[in-house]
């Protein structure tokens, strides 16, 4: 078992190496791009990637505040639907109106894997991996798919 301070560590060791790993790739337009913070140009839009001691996650997640307009957000996802699908290759989850852990209420589009753990340094090419083929799908999908979003701004 870690303490906080060395689970903090790890941590922000992956992400670190995940960051330097990724620093040069360009994204989709070519840009230099912050692939852990990714910026969407959307206040309550994020790309947001997770890992932890059991699973590691990437999202597509909308916090907007104005419920009504999250589900906006929400539904022009759904009218990208397959685009999306077709630029990650896979099928992903879908949830309107969840509950976060800060208990904010947030709609998400994600993918996950188990039995990966970011305090196991063996299972950080996995990590790099999973997260690195669906972060530049993303960009990819973002680079087409943008600008319709910029309605709801």
């Amino acid at each position: 078992m870690y303490t906080r301070e060395q689970a903090s560590r790890l941590k922000q060791a992956f992400w670190t190496t995940f960051g330097q790993y990724m620093a040069v790739i360009p994204s989709a337009e070519g840009l230099k791009t912050n692939w852990i913070n990714y910026k969407t140009g959307h206040k309550h839009l994020f790309f947001r990637m997770a890992a932890d001691k059991h699973t590691a996650s990437i999202a597509i997640e909308i916090s907007h505040p104005d419920l009504e307009i999250q589900a906006l957000f929400f539904e022009q996802f759904e009218v990208f639907k397959e685009l999306l699908q077709e630029t990650l290759e896979e099928e992903w989850n879908w949830q309107l109106h969840a509950v976060n852990e800060y208990d904010k209420t947030i709609s998400k589009i994600w993918q996950e894997i188990h039995q990966v753990s970011v305090f196991k340094k063996e299972d950080w090419p996995q990590l790099i991996t999973f997260f690195k083929k669906r972060i530049l799908a993303l960009d990819e999908f973002w680079s087409l798919a943008k600008y319709p979003f910029d309605a709801l701004k």
